[in-house]
């Protein structure tokens, strides 16, 4: 008999299960892959750690959550600083001074924000009506024609001004010379990959791989005395109130016989003829100096059940069905439910082990 049966190995599970052996609970994690760790999963090909379900990069501000991980692993000192390729132009995301001037030749800020705001004014709209007028209103017509366009028709398989404006509530526009990404305190990557910070949270827990819950429901209720899901809430419920909707991914990873591809770790593509949004390329995630080299071309994908499940689309109606199964799942005494596709909500990792510590200090 367990303590704790945690159905799904990925980062929330896993970090809710270092915590219960922490505090001598006897724990089971089960997972339907043949492999830990969830999305974040890294695949070892040619010596260099493959992100196989997409780029993961760590980065928080919040300091209590990065020295959590940091006592569990060494991390690198990656900073992401992905580049856009629009037609074979390249761009620095986000958008920044070096963009404006690659854009327009401006030289200060001062004259990066005339120019948005002239643009703003020329396209003269008032009450964004979808996506399109959104982000026009937000940045002007030559970022929105390059950057921003095609790369959102791509990844929600639709015409911008078929989409809601709400998607796009704002945009990232820097004043200054500043290529890092995000703008939080600390960032990098796991050194050896994320698998080494999963093993480690795992290593007081018994590991059953490839078992499908679902398929062993009443076997498995019956060896813990609770239970935390963190797979897809509806499919818990057998989709009595229809079934939530995501976006899905598809991947082409390639080992090519050369040492450097593209020089960068992220390159988005935001021409809408390029069939794919972007191409990772592993081996700079951790300055890898091996003779060949691993990318991953990303394709957004239409979603259906069976498929992997990636970004919650949440918009009313499916945030108004997800309240339905959240109602049900607080009334449940001998299951806890959490994670990505439990709460159908986009985490970053920091906010997944936050959340998964505030849950374990709610649970014991």
């Amino acid at each position: 008999m367990y303590d704790y049966l945690i159905v799904g190995a990925g980062l929330y599970g896993s970090t809710f299960a270092y915590e219960a052996t922490k505090r001598g609970k006897k724990v089971l994690v089960i997972d339907k892959r043949n492999h830990v760790g969830g999305n974040i999963y890294c695949e070892n090909i040619e010596g260099i750690n493959v992100h196989k379900y997409g780029a993961h990069i760590f980065h928080t501000s919040d300091k209590e959550v990065w020295d959590y991980v940091n006592d569990i692993v060494e991390f690198n000192r990656y900073t992401n600083q992905p580049i856009a390729n629009f037609n074979g132009e390249i761009y620095n995301l986000p958008f920044n001074m070096n963009t404006f001037n690659k854009l327009w030749g401006v030289i200060t800020p001062e004259e990066a924000k005339l120019k948005i705001e002239e643009q703003k004014k020329q396209a003269g709209i008032e009450i964004p009506k979808n996506l399109e007028e959104q982000a026009i209103s937000l940045v002007g017509t030559d970022i929105y024609e390059k950057l921003i366009k095609g790369y959102t028709e791509k990844q929600w398989g639709r015409s911008a001004t078929e989409l809601p404006a709400f998607i796009i509530r704002r945009l990232p526009v820097r004043f200054s010379y500043d290529n890092n990404y995000f703008n939080d305190l600390y960032q990098g990557i796991p050194i050896g990959g994320y698998n080494k910070i999963i093993e480690k949270m795992l290593e007081k827990c018994d590991v059953r791989l490839g078992v499908d819950f679902f398929e062993h429901k009443d076997e498995l209720e019956k060896k813990a005395e609770k239970i935390l899901f963190t797979g897809m809430i509806d499919e818990f419920y057998d989709y009595k109130f229809g079934v939530l909707e995501y976006r899905s991914l598809k991947f082409e990873t390639e080992i090519l016989n050369e040492e450097n591809y593209q020089g960068n770790a992220v390159v988005n593509y935001t021409d809408r003829d390029t069939p794919y949004t972007r191409i990772i390329e592993h081996k700079h995630f951790e300055y890898g100096t091996q003779n060949k080299t691993v990318i991953t071309k990303e394709y957004p994908a239409d979603w259906k059940i069976g498929d992997e499940p990636y970004y919650p689309i949440n918009n009313d109606r499916n945030d108004e069905m997800f309240a339905k199964y959240k109602e049900l799942a607080v009334r449940e005494d001998k299951y806890i439910f959490g994670g990505r596709l439990a709460d159908y909500k986009y985490y970053d990792m920091h906010n997944v082990i936050r959340a998964a510590l505030d849950k374990v200090k709610e649970a014991m």
